[in-house]
């Protein structure tokens, strides 16, 4: 067992990787190619969540679980090519819009399939699978409305209803957030009617959230259903769930299987939301995971998407 993990280790580290870049608005952006040893294996381009999340699966915001990064190195084991992404304005992707935060839904999916192009033309593959994680999967399922040439999505702790929806419940499920709950839920339904709201009227919890600068973004990003649209989605899915997620429920997974029939529907026993194995009863460990790099993968993961991809 630990010669097993020794040879693991050592291959993981060996696999190649080169910068790679992709053309934007103002300038480009960019990521990181994890190459499997065969030049025709599958490719999977991994779409970051929500917020300042990077390419590693990384965020100022208290998030070092680099569940981006063990998950490129598990696919790759596994013999499995990836491209992961710095979103544009951001860390690397920085120059390819002076502001990060004047972007929606649609920006994002002009650079998937900007990324897709790429890809196939710098590998001769004739499709790229998206992988999303939790707001990245609405950006695949998006972005698979209008590009062609991918294989299919791989979705993983993705909602299932609008994320306005998601945000209401986030805030009814803190007691403290009581006092401002009906202002929050009447902005969350104006933005997603396409309405602006003016951010100086709302209590100074609820400022940040709905601040002017990102309200674009948000209605952009509220008007849109997930599963309407796995729904019109004619390639593979896949929909990864953990149980133990604290963000997005095993409800939401079955709301898109419930859309989209034909997809495979995998849940986690024990695994939250970034992909780490958690005690289901200790919520505060759960939290704590989110900025432990050294915690492994939940290894059934990786184990999911080999076997989906094997099987299309």
């Amino acid at each position: 067992m630990l010669l097993f993990a020794a040879m693991t280790a050592l291959a993981v580290a060996t696999l190649p990787t080169e910068e790679i870049a992709a053309p934007s608005l103002a300038g480009d952006l960019k990521g990181i190619w994890t190459k499997a040893p065969d030049a025709a294996a599958p490719i999977v381009v991994i779409i970051p969540g929500s917020g300042p999340t990077d390419r590693d699966g990384n965020s100022p915001l208290g998030i070092s679980a680099g569940s981006y990064r063990l998950l490129a190195e598990g696919l790759g084991a596994k013999g499995i090519s990836s491209v992961r992404i710095d979103k544009r304005g951001m860390f690397s992707s920085e120059a390819a819009i002076p502001d990060a935060n004047a972007v929606t839904i649609d920006d994002y999916v002009d650079d998937i399939r900007s990324w897709v192009d790429v890809v196939r033309r710098r590998t001769g593959t004739e499709c790229v699978w998206l992988l999303g994680h939790s707001e990245g999967g609405l950006v695949a399922l998006a972005t698979a409305q209008e590009e062609p040439n991918i294989c299919g999505l791989i979705l993983v702790a993705t909602a299932g209803r609008p994320l306005g929806d998601v945000l209401k419940q986030q805030l009814h499920s803190n007691p403290a957030n009581a006092p401002f709950l009906s202002r929050a839920d009447a902005v969350i339904d104006a933005l997603a009617a396409g309405e602006r709201v003016d951010s100086a009227d709302l209590p100074p919890p609820l400022a940040p959230l709905f601040a002017p600068g990102i309200q674009g973004f948000l209605i952009s990003a509220f008007s849109l259903d997930p599963a309407e649209l796995a729904g019109r989605v004619a390639k593979p899915i896949l929909i990864l769930q953990g149980d133990s997620d604290l963000q997005v429920g095993t409800e939401d997974a079955n709301a898109l299987k419930a859309a989209a029939p034909s997809a495979e529907l995998v849940t986690l026993t024990n695994t939250n939301h970034v992909l780490k194995t958690v005690d289901p009863q200790d919520t505060a460990a759960n939290v704590a995971s989110y900025a432990d790099p050294h915690l492994p993968l939940e290894p059934g993961i990786v184990d999911a998407i080999v076997d989906f991809l094997a099987s299309h």
